[in-house]
């Protein structure tokens, strides 16, 4: 999985192109894709980045163009944490345009929002945590402390999402209760933490926690594998006069990874936010493997993936969105790809 220096100069020798940094941009996938859930492999930094800064100033403009992402999709992902935990309540079923309309009329349209100010927030920590451990990670599982495959980068990868995920997992969880909560129940993201703490102790800011750090596996191994893969098959079929495959295709093997990883660890995903939101439910508190086996006594297969709609439906302008703004968003931080 590695190109060296003479095959990358015979190979542009003998079919010239007119725009190096495009094709560069092409072979490093950006962190500019962000969808709310994703725990994608960070890319990797290069000394030259780490020389100029711009490595940071990339990553800053990575989180202002998901931050922007999130809050245009927020109510989807709002509607799909609704979706995941009234199936498991007494008050019976929700569908989609149904929910987005008990929403309206329960809080109005500002409640679409609810729970959206946390899940901006970690954005930032979250990032630096990810892209710092990766880079450690990776120079302890290299042999040689230079090259490193594509199983090593994976391994990193899900290391740091995990190492991440740890430590800001009470947000995910405070998140989810602002999320389903009813108007007024909380006055914002601390009272929300208080009264957990107060009500429920520690403990449950990390409900759910082992069904997410499970799902981390199939969903960063599913995207990075499906990305490359689309991305290799274009190059094999289409590159003929050119290895710039334009922002189209570029965009369409973001999308389509992004919701196959969603999709594997979508169940999982499912889980969490019903371990999360237990608290809601008169029954009170089960594990993990109580909570599977009821799901699927009572609502079978499907019941594993309710509110995979909203969750697919994002996607694409998630990305869109975040492809977009962070290329407004990088001249003004002083970000270049050169």
């Amino acid at each position: 999985m590695t190109v060296d220096w003479d095959e990358w100069k015979n190979y542009f020798l003998l079919h010239p192109a007119k725009n190096i940094d495009e094709i560069a941009h092409f072979w490093k996938r950006s962190t500019m894709i962000d969808i709310g859930e994703s725990i994608a492999i960070p890319d990797d930094i290069t000394e030259q980045e780490k020389r100029s800064g711009n490595w940071w100033k990339r990553l800053v403009a990575g989180g202002i163009a998901g931050g922007v992402a999130r809050t245009c999709t927020a109510p989807f992902d709002r509607l799909k944490v609704m979706m995941q935990v009234i199936h498991s309540l007494p008050s019976g079923k929700m569908r989609l345009l149904d929910g987005f309309k008990q929403m309206v009329k329960e809080g109005g349209i500002i409640s679409l929002w609810r729970g959206n100010g946390v899940n901006v927030l970690k954005i930032a920590p979250e990032t630096a945590l990810k892209v710092g451990t990766y880079e450690q990670y990776k120079k302890w599982l290299s042999s040689d402390g230079a090259k490193i495959g594509i199983i090593e980068r994976f391994i990193s990868g899900s290391l740091a999402g995990a190492t991440a995920q740890t430590c800001i997992y009470p947000m995910e969880v405070i998140k989810t209760r602002l999320a389903v909560g009813k108007t007024g129940q909380y006055s914002g993201i601390i009272d929300c933490g208080k009264q957990l703490l107060k009500q429920e102790g520690a403990r449950t800011f990390f409900k759910g926690y082992i069904p997410n750090l499970l799902g981390i596996i199939p969903y960063a191994g599913i995207d990075l594998c499906v990305y490359e893969h689309l991305k290799n098959r274009w190059l094999e079929h289409h590159a003929r006069g050119s290895l710039d495959p334009g922002i189209a295709i570029l965009l369409g093997c973001s999308t389509l990874s992004n919701a196959c990883g969603q999709m594997a660890s979508f169940p999982l995903n499912l889980i969490r936010t019903r371990m999360q939101a237990q608290a809601l439910e008169e029954k009170g508190t089960t594990s993990m493997i109580q909570l599977i086996q009821d799901i699927y006594n009572k609502e079978g297969k499907r019941g594993f993936f309710r509110g995979v709609t909203p969750n697919i439906i994002k996607v694409l302008p998630s990305v869109c969105i975040s492809c977009v703004t962070f290329e407004k968003v990088k001249g003004h931080v002083g970000f270049t790809e050169k």
